[in-house]
């Protein structure tokens, strides 16, 4: 394929990690971006490498807006394009409902759902100069369901899902196809944070339709098809991918 390129936030481990060397796989050069752990950016930027793929490391919080659009012109002077964005980067306080506190929202919302809008804007500045791209974002269930001490991330995945159908609608013109993935419950690093987090993981051990709980692979896999060609009219869908616990009442 004509030598493309990919950026995905938040990829020094977890999900962004795995999806970034799968990309690598596939053939794309990357942009590895992290916000604390350089060591761990690093060793992904080598394993891709190893692939034969090129690898740029980007410091950046995407929750603050100077730095996205820092991080977005060293992509355009190192690579000079952009044709996929995967917007993984996630953090976000988790509390009771009456404990939250202004900065534990703004936190939230900045990196959670801010960092998308803003993001997705200057990727689809270089997105346009080669006819279009692709941007995924990743979600979760709290975004429709409630979830214990999940408030602020949870609104703040219902926001993302929201901004996900306008950019889907807006940037079609530009021929980008944004859509987002929302998985189930995934034993990674991410997890450790919650305060119930065994409780969660028993649930759905137990309880998940298809048998067992959702794996990274499987959000990779879905990640995958919908930056495909074989994907180019789903527009603005939230993917739900948890082996069919949502659905049971």
């Amino acid at each position: 394929m004509e030598q493309k390129v990919a950026l995905v936030t938040g990829s020094s481990k977890g999900l962004g990690r795995s999806t970034a060397i799968k990309l690598a796989e596939e053939g794309y050069d990357l942009v590895i971006n992290y916000a604390r752990s350089k060591s761990k950016a690093l060793e992904v930027a080598a394993e891709i490498e190893a692939l034969g793929r090129k690898a740029l490391v980007v410091k950046a919080n995407v929750g603050d807006v100077a730095k996205v659009k820092s991080m977005f012109e060293e992509i355009d002077a190192y690579y000079g394009r952009l044709d996929i964005f995967i917007n993984n980067a996630a953090s976000g306080v988790q509390r009771p409902l009456m404990e939250l506190e202004e900065s534990h929202w703004n936190w939230t919302m900045d990196i959670n759902t801010k960092a998308l809008l803003f993001c997705a804007q200057e990727a689809a500045k270089l997105m346009e100069r080669n006819g279009g791209g692709k941007i995924v974002s990743i979600s979760s269930l709290g975004s429709i369901r409630y979830l214990k001490n999940y408030t602020a991330v949870g609104v703040s995945k219902a926001a993302l899902e929201a901004l996900t159908r306008y950019l889907a609608v807006e940037l079609a013109e530009k021929n980008i196809c944004v859509n987002a993935v929302s998985g189930g419950v995934i034993d990674t690093d991410a997890l450790k944070s919650f305060p119930n987090r065994d409780e969660m993981l028993a649930e759905a051990a137990e309880q998940t339709p298809a048998g067992r709980m959702v794996e990274v692979e499987d959000m990779v896999n879905t990640i995958l098809f919908l930056i495909s060609d074989g994907a180019s009219m789903i527009r603005g869908q939230t993917v739900i991918v948890d082996g069919g616990i949502s659905l049971l009442v």
